[in-house]
């Protein structure tokens, strides 16, 4: 099957306006997938600084619940424990 001299510049246009098409469905995809992957971005960004701002307070809350302080007050006002008097105290040495 040849194709005419005169139906030529209707097949090249009809090539070139399916070339135009598929280009136009490319380009609004990747925009898309552009603008879906940008929220994707900014959500992952804040939920990395709402993280952040979390292991800094644990860690705060960490070296506040290990003070020296802290852990005598809950050892005598809860425990109900005292210190021994020097008296009570034995020193045993290793040989």
């Amino acid at each position: 099957m040849e194709i005419t001299q005169s139906r030529k510049p209707v097949v090249y246009l009809s090539v070139l306006v399916v070339c135009f098409v598929c280009s136009a469905i490319a380009l609004v995809y990747t925009r898309h997938e552009s603008r879906k992957l940008f929220v994707e971005l900014e959500e992952l960004t804040t939920e990395r600084d709402e993280l952040n701002i979390e292991w800094g307070q644990l860690q705060i809350e960490q070296s506040f619940l290990g003070m020296h302080a802290r852990i005598e007050k809950v050892a005598v006002d809860d425990l109900s424990l005292t210190r021994p008097e020097s008296s009570e105290i034995f020193v045993i040495e290793r040989q």
